[in-house]
């Protein structure tokens, strides 16, 4: 039986698909960029950024940490041809507010030793700051083998309470 948000999924699919005429999109994003941002359910990225359908890859994950999105960013890049990577972290985010043995800590509490046992070597990549986690990760980009020199790499924070974008230099 289907879940109440697996129920949702196919009607709303449903409606979509209704009215959808994007079909023949090309694969390669039509702008070039990719952006990356955190999975944070208050950022809606599409509207947020000005991002229409097949203009852009955006990557989310947990504090929108590039080493996580490494393997996304190549295959944007090398495979299909993106020039440009957009960091957006933003404010209020959960990254900021624990440590790896806190994480680890409540994955022993909740789930017992042997799924700690598995994610010992996990690094769950929290940070202290926004701007600070911000330029890391432009660093580390930009110090990758596998981004070439010339891909242009931005960072931004993206405000949850106000909805705007201020860029950190890197």
């Amino acid at each position: 039986m289907a879940t109440p948000i697996q129920s949702n999924l196919v009607s709303s699919s449903r409606s979509y698909a209704s009215s959808f005429t994007q079909g023949g999109l090309a694969l390669p994003p039509a702008k070039g960029y990719l952006l990356l941002t955190c999975m944070d359910a208050r950022i809606d990225p599409a509207p947020a950024f000005g991002i229409a359908l097949g203009d852009a890859h955006v990557v989310r994950n947990a504090g929108g940490s590039a080493r996580d999105a490494l393997r996304s960013i190549v295959i944007s890049e090398q495979l299909l041809g993106t020039e440009e990577v957009l960091v957006v972290k933003h404010t209020d985010c959960g990254m900021l507010t624990f440590k790896n043995a806190d994480a680890h800590a409540v994955v022993a509490k909740n789930l017992g030793d042997a799924a700690a046992d598995e994610i010992k070597s996990l690094d769950f990549l929290p940070f202290p700051t926004l701007e600070g986690a911000i330029k890391d990760d432009i660093a580390f980009l930009k110090a990758s083998k596998v981004v070439p020199d010339d891909v242009k790499i931005s960072g931004w924070i993206y405000d949850v309470k106000t909805g705007t974008v201020k860029e950190v230099p890197a």
